[in-house]
């Protein structure tokens, strides 16, 4: 007979305790539409659909449709209000090797995506050396053999990031997943010639809309809170009309363009107006954007200096408006590893920049689903279906198991990575992946 754990024993292990799988989770809903493995092969599932899900040792997911397909053994865990949604899919983050393997190693970035939920990240190309050669590249495919295909890196547009002589884009093209100097291009000529010569390629190319005069210097959305904290502003217009300019080019050459970090609300409406003018183009925010605003800087925690800086709480309700609307297609993590040297200094000298991937899911759903700003539906296709279709890949299949109940402290032993820098290091938070 197969043990039984009562939800009171389950809750006394993590969800990461070796001693809890093979687990049979029992009568599990399905977020979101999409394929699913069993022991067979894979079967089509809806969103509402209530299933049985076997997570294996290697915390490896597939669904049981015969009670004799269950290995000896398996502890049955019958606990209300487990889901199950397709793997989520991160636009854009930063690994920290090579070159900064202090900060986070790869082995720890996979499994900080794994324990997060994450099926693919997105790996940006300031790297060192950059992802600006088939050289680098080199490094990326042996990853991918060692790991899978969790980590896809992004292409440089320029070479060395420095914005000045374009990549072979060509070469680059067949072993990446779009291209993005993952920083703002002033040269607007640069940017209409790189979108050009991209669209036979069949890749999107991404931009980080930003004026760099306007935005020098500044830390927190110029406004009430930037005078009552006492640091530099940041206009909106920093970002704005640098993607007026942007969305003009891609009007232009008609090129597949991702606008990525957007923040404001006029950004919102922008991207609205592009989508109805027929214009290709496809819009993230990330995470904390929607999780925090500009007063919550009232602490002058270093985890919260990004870039671009936190916005107004009308900003972030219309970044939350936009993704229900379909404006803003994803949320990416941008999950930034930082050294706790690197962060323990004033707000304004600190480095941008907060890990994520471990974190976003949970405090996602508290901020936006439990509040009942998004769907559990509608949060999932900014974090799965989406970002997928932004980056011309397949949707991964229903693979994360989340638990939105699950009590946890956010603590150095359930983190993966080496760096730390998170806002919400020993808080207590509401809402785990499984797998």
């Amino acid at each position: 007979m197969l043990p039984e754990n009562s939800p009171e024993n389950f809750l006394e292990q993590p969800l990461t305790h070796s001693t809890l799988y093979p687990a049979l989770f029992k009568q599990i809903q399905v977020i979101n539409s999409g394929s699913a493995k069993t022991i067979a092969g894979t079967i089509p599932l809806a969103a509402g659909d209530v299933v049985d899900v076997l997570v294996d040792r290697d915390r490896q997911v597939q669904i049981v449709q015969d009670p004799s397909q269950i290995p000896e053994n398996t502890n049955i865990i019958e606990r209300s209000g487990i889901l199950l949604g397709t793997g989520a899919v991160d636009l854009h983050s930063t690994s920290g090797e090579p070159g900064h393997e202090s900060r986070e190693t790869i082995a720890e970035l996979v499994q900080a995506a794994k324990n997060g939920g994450f099926a693919k990240v997105g790996i940006l190309p300031h790297t060192q050396p950059a992802i600006d050669d088939i050289a680098a590249l080199e490094f990326w495919r042996n990853v991918q053999q060692k790991y899978g295909a969790v980590l896809q890196p992004w292409g440089a547009i320029t070479k060395g990031l420095e914005g000045k002589q374009l990549t072979d884009m060509a070469e680059l093209a067949p072993s990446v997943i779009g291209f993005t100097d993952s920083k703002p291009l002033a040269n607007l000529l640069l940017v209409r010639r790189a979108m050009e010569y991209l669209q036979p390629l069949g890749k999107p190319i991404a931009l980080f809309p930003q004026n760099l005069e306007l935005a020098s210097g500044g830390v927190i959305r110029e406004g009430k809170w930037s005078l009552q904290y006492g640091m530099t502003g940041y206009p909106a217009a920093a970002e704005t009309s640098a993607l007026a300019a942007l969305i003009e080019l891609v009007r232009l050459t008609k090129a597949p363009t991702h606008f990525l970090r957007l923040s404001t609300a006029q950004s919102v409406e922008l991207i609205a107006q592009a989508k109805n003018d027929g214009l290709p183009v496809t819009a993230s925010t990330t995470w904390l954007h929607l999780c925090h605003c500009d007063r919550d800087l009232d602490t002058y925690d270093p985890n919260l200096r990004l870039n671009p800086p936190l916005g107004s709480e009308s900003d972030r309700l219309a970044l939350i408006a936009g993704i229900k609307s379909g404006a803003i297609d994803s949320i990416a993590i941008d999950h930034t590893p930082c050294a706790y040297e690197e962060k323990v200094v004033p707000f304004e000298v600190a480095p941008v920049g907060a890990i994520g991937l471990e974190l976003a899911i949970p405090i996602l759903w508290q901020n936006l689903v439990t509040t009942e700003l998004l769907t559990a539906n509608e949060l999932w296709q900014a974090l799965s279906i989406n970002p997928a279709k932004c980056l011309g890949m397949s949707v991964p299949q229903l693979s994360t198991l989340f638990d939105p109940n699950y009590h946890w402290l956010v603590s150095d032993q359930e983190i993966a990575s080496t760096s730390k820098n998170s806002s919400y290091m020993g808080r207590s938070l509401i809402g785990k992946v499984v797998s």
